[in-house]
């Protein structure tokens, strides 16, 4: 197992927290990290199992006196019955823990692991508000699968990248290996895995697990059709008619059948930015997918090569640097202030970050030496009255390098 940046963030939190939720997609390794970092009398619990989800449905104080915490309780959204004895149990111990019982410490009792975060939620707010810290993982960063040194730091573009080093330079096609293959931990992890064999395993069990368990979806061929639809999307003004259209199926369902892929981890939906926090909210969003590797496979693109070919090459390596930027926060325990930016006259810039009121723009190109053109649309943040940091161009070249604007970088996508 390749070492996660998460990993130092979720033993610090575990610390001051009684409850832990661990959240991503399916099979990115939730449950292999924490069963790596529990000690020797935490107990591990998947719910997978079927006799142990049943218990923590109907009888879940039964389910804490046969599992006692420290425990690891894996796909606990089976099970948002055990929540409201969660709390029961931590605030019993706070209170002993209170009293003067140093033994009775609830720091780090539970931790909880889920693939569905926006089923839980209702669960968690209702019950654990106070009580429960939760993060957000995603598959392999490039800096995990390359080995990179920790560094405990967030993506956003700085004059200082100039006198550094890249750690590796990479070529174009390996770069698109890298898009094509994915960062699901078992496609990294285990020898002679096929990405085919293992993606399509991976969509009949999230069809089969989730998607029918939560959501009641019955044609399945429908949704994978829309699933398919939405992974050749990807990077793009999110358009539900064309959807609908495209997959014989009605406005309201695609609606519902895109929540549904966001609340199992599979999309993100990025906003515009704007100094409005309302018009962020109501303005057309960008959909993206949160493993290039899966989307290239629900394309049916069958190499690195017919992908560096095809007119999804430049869709697929910006949101291979959106995910790359979002896991430099999310794998930090940080909030990701990431928005895209579009006015009235069809302006856009891929990404626009923010911090301490100031603004950093970011486009991603498919191109070895970016020019002053790349940079064209910067200048257009300034009428929204902040301050304009260091801008980028995430791109194929090879150094660190300043542009001919004042204040723009060039960085190689890998190193992120």
């Amino acid at each position: 197992m390749l070492e996660r940046t998460i990993k130092r963030y979720i033993e610090n939190t575990a610390k001051s927290f009684p409850v832990l939720l661990l959240t991503g997609p399916r099979r990115i390794g939730k449950s292999v990290l924490l069963s790596m970092l529990k000690e020797e009398k935490r107990q591990y619990i998947t719910l997978d199992n079927l006799d142990d989800r049943r218990m923590a449905k109907e009888d879940p104080a039964m389910f804490l006196q046969k599992y006692n915490p420290p425990m690891i309780i894996d796909e606990v959204q089976y099970a948002p019955e055990l929540f409201s004895y969660i709390k029961i149990w931590v605030d019993k111990k706070k209170y002993d823990y209170l009293q003067g019982k140093k033994s009775a410490n609830p720091a780090g009792a539970f931790w909880l692991t889920g693939s569905q975060k926006f089923r839980l939620m209702k669960g968690v707010k209702e019950s654990l508000a106070g009580r429960i810290a939760i993060i957000d993982m995603l598959g392999f960063s490039h800096r995990e699968i390359c080995k990179r040194p920790f560094e405990g730091r967030s993506f956003y573009p700085s004059m200082d990248m100039i006198h550094t080093e890249p750690a590796q330079k990479l070529k174009m096609m390996s770069v698109y290996k890298l898009i094509w293959k994915g960062s699901f931990p078992e496609i990294h992890t285990k020898k002679n895995m096929s990405r085919d064999d293992y993606y399509r395993a991976y969509m009949q069990t999230y069809i089969e697990r989730d998607v029918k368990d939560f959501q009641g979806i019955s044609n399945d061929l429908k949704f994978y059709t829309f699933v398919r639809a939405v992974a050749v999307r990807t990077g793009n003004l999110l358009n539900y008619n064309n959807l609908a259209r495209d997959c014989d199926i009605d406005l309201r369902t695609a609606q519902v059948w895109m929540n549904t892929l966001e609340r199992s981890g599979l999309v993100y939906l990025l906003h515009p930015y704007s100094p409005n926090i309302t018009k962020r909210i109501i303005k057309t969003p960008k959909v993206y997918f949160l493993d290039t590797g899966l989307a290239t496979y629900l394309a049916n693109i069958d190499s690195p090569e017919s992908l560096e070919a095809s007119y999804l090459n430049g869709s697929m390596l910006e949101t291979w640097a959106f995910i790359e930027i979002l896991k430099s926060f999310w794998h930090n325990g940080l909030e990701a202030p990431v928005y895209f930016y579009r006015d009235t006259n069809q302006k856009e810039i891929d990404f626009v970050l923010e911090k301490n009121m100031t603004l950093y723009p970011i486009d991603v190109k498919k191109t070895a030496l970016p020019g002053e053109t790349d940079t064209r649309n910067f200048g257009t943040l300034k009428q929204l009255g902040k301050k304009i940091g260091t801008g980028a161009i995430i791109c194929l070249c090879q150094n660190f390098s300043p542009l001919p604007k004042q204040d723009i970088i060039s960085v190689p996508v890998w190193e992120i």
